[in-house]
């Protein structure tokens, strides 16, 4: 080792390395029961890893290059300088301490490095570190990641010291820094994740991954060109496929050409009920017994009762694994896009969208939430889409009976839900409500004594009984109420609780209820068609009997054709299901199929499906077409 500023700087490059193997080995150990492939893929790991790793830090390792070059040998040397960068040394040790917990915690709860989901999180300062503080131990991390610090520290003393020791010319300064200096552009431009993909086990291609580089290329690839990164075709054949798709009994389509505008016409007269739709949060399919599921016998005695008394959809799946991704495809009836969620993105008002339907009918529409809804810009989505809003910030003192970081518990939710039925009704208004809960998210609090589990054990089993208990004892009040006989009830889920897999898209953790109750107008029945959230608007307005003009790109799944198909995403792979088969797209123009076992719930590799990848590709490129053209905009 350079007893000179190189040193110094090859220091902290193996402070940084050491903490990336020892944050990689944390996670294979974390990894470890579901990954497969030998030693041949540890040995790939390993190598990717390190690469990566250097990769993450010729960022920094950059800056602190041009500082050494330029820093005179007399203030390099003096005795404040030296004790300064001792300080710096375990300030970087110390955040790459705090880094190693953080992945820990995040790979924990999503089973990937950093990814949207942390860059949007970044946003929301408030909620996440209130989340962090309500969720974990800090009084014991902290301490713990401190002693890491200065362990780093003391190991790297004398090492740091004799960095001092000896003077270095300008002239083998610039030598020395002009390949570090370089190092960021050619990373930027000549590398990006597949190198990473070392392995057909998704696991074992997030723990080659580093999650310092996971970030900023997450970062960066907030949003996604369609059309030059995935897989095309023309675009008439395209929206011909598309009209094929969407035909049905009652639908006229406008014209040909690149467009899916049609006429709906209604089964019967139109059926003007109030309309409530409770988007559970993270409420997936494998804790209901209805679903035939041992997991969470006992956890949702009122909604596994409801189940037999609803129109009850066996095979509904979910857009995404991000709540605004199940609110996107359940308001505006489009198959995800890649990137962030339109719900996220500027200029998105105005669309053509569930809500806008409901106005047109003379609705009162309004999105019901227990947190602050500026979180992942849901108020500007739904206010700038004919709801109005009701947040936290509408509840007064007196109705919050409990609340955490992300909001009111549902039961108060739930109870301030139906006063505004109450005063909607009063009012002579029938009323169309957008609910999205937030107990059954992580810290996983809510009052005590309503349920057998106390809170403090912060489980997920316990606020999904608690939450599972709101809704009995909220259909228990309404049910007394002057407007519940002409009220359907809509019961869903915004995603799975985990979403995390071997494969790309892990089918099996998008699963998630949906449940139509309305005793006096709705006989109760299991649907088995396979159904997406995007088809969720369309069948419900069929189910009222509405006559409208859509732009859809969901299907009433109660008209017409038996055979159904869902639409699926991560934040940047897409995947149309159908038929016992996946279809998969992905940055590169990827295209792939897999073969979907239902009964094992397992995936497996298949030779391609070229009519069901070209279906695929004519839904998302059809749905990009469509809102970057912005022709589902409200006229």
């Amino acid at each position: 080792m350079a007893r000179d500023r190189r040193g110094l700087f090859f220091n902290f490059l193996i402070l940084f390395l050491g903490f990336s193997l020892l944050t990689r080995f944390t996670l294979l150990a974390m990894a470890w029961p579901e990954l497969d492939g030998g030693l041949f893929v540890l040995i790939r790991i390993f190598a990717a890893g390190l690469l990566y790793d250097c990769a993450a830090f010729s960022y920094a390792g950059a800056g602190l290059a041009l500082y050494l070059l330029v820093l005179p040998e007399k203030i390099y040397t003096a005795a404040w300088h030296r004790l300064a960068f001792y300080g710096v040394f375990f300030i970087a040790a110390f955040l790459l301490a705090f880094n190693l917990a953080a992945e820990y915690y995040f790979f924990y709860e999503f089973g990937v490095r950093y990814n949207f989901i942390a860059v949007d999180y970044l946003v929301y300062t408030n909620e996440v570190l209130g989340n962090i503080r309500e969720s974990y131990n800090l009084p014991v991390v902290l301490p713990l990641v401190a002693a890491l610090a200065a362990g780093a520290l003391w190991l790297f003393r004398r090492r740091l010291a004799s960095s001092f020791s000896d003077p270095l010319p300008f002239r083998k300064r610039l030598y020395s820094a002009l390949p570090v200096l370089a190092a960021p552009a050619l990373c930027f431009f000549l590398l990006d994740g597949r190198l990473a993909q070392v392995s057909k086990n998704e696991y074992a291609n997030e723990v080659a991954m580093n999650g310092l580089y996971a970030f900023g290329s997450a970062f960066i690839n907030n949003e996604l060109p369609y059309d030059k990164f995935y897989a095309t075709m023309d675009g008439e054949k395209a929206f011909k496929g598309l009209r094929e798709d969407l035909a049905a009994p009652g639908t006229e389509f406008s014209d040909g050409g690149l467009d899916i505008a049609r006429k709906i016409k209604a089964r019967g007269p139109f059926k003007k009920l109030n309309v409530v739709v409770i988007v559970g949060e993270s409420l997936s399919a494998e804790y209901f017994q209805a679903f035939g599921s041992a997991k969470g016998a006992g956890t949702l005695p009122n909604l596994d009762a409801l189940a037999g008394k609803s129109l009850f959809f066996k095979r509904f799946y979910a857009a995404g694994t991000r709540t605004v991704r199940g609110l996107e495809a359940i308001t505006l009836s489009i198959p995800p896009l890649p990137g962030t969620s339109i719900v996220k993105r500027p200029d998105n008002a105005d669309f053509f969208s569930w809500g806008s339907v409901m106005s047109g009918l003379g609705y009162s529409n309004k999105f019901i939430y227990g947190g602050y809804g500026y979180f992942d810009n849901m108020n500007a989505f739904y206010s700038g889409n004919g709801f109005g809003i009701v947040d936290r910030a509408s509840f007064s003192k007196d109705e919050i009976t409990f609340a955490n970081v992300w909001g009111v518990c549902d039961g108060d939710l739930l109870t301030k839900t139906l006063k505004e039925a109450d005063a909607d009704f009063k009012a002579g208004k029938p009323f169309f409500y957008m609910l999205m809960t937030t107990t059954n998210h992580r810290p996983f609090t809510y009052p005590d004594g309503k349920i057998d589990i106390p809170p403090s054990s912060q489980s997920r089993r316990g606020a999904l009984k608690y939450s599972d208990y709101a809704i009995g004892e909220f259909l228990a009040a309404a049910s007394k109420k002057p407007w519940f006989k002409d009220t359907v009830f809509v019961i869903t889920a915004d995603h799975c609780a985990n979403s995390a897999g071997k494969t790309e898209i892990p089918v099996r953790n998008y699963h998630i209820p949906l449940l139509i109750y309305s005793p006096a107008h709705i006989k109760p029945a299991a649907v088995d068609t396979l159904t997406a959230q995007a088809d969720l608007a369309p069948t419900m307005l069929g189910l009222l009997n509405v006559s409208y003009e859509s732009r859809f790109f969901g299907r009433d799944i109660l008209n017409g054709k038996p055979a159904g198909r869902a639409f699926l995403s991560t934040f940047q792979k897409m995947g149309l299901l159908k038929d016992g088969r996946l279809a998969v797209l992905g940055p590169k123009k990827y295209l792939k199929t897999y073969k979907w076992d239902e009964a094992a719930k397992t995936i497996a590799e298949t030779p391609e499906d070229k009519a069901l990848e070209e279906e695929a590709v004519s839904f998302f490129q059809g749905a990009n077409y469509v809102y970057k053209k912005r022709l589902n905009r409200v006229k």
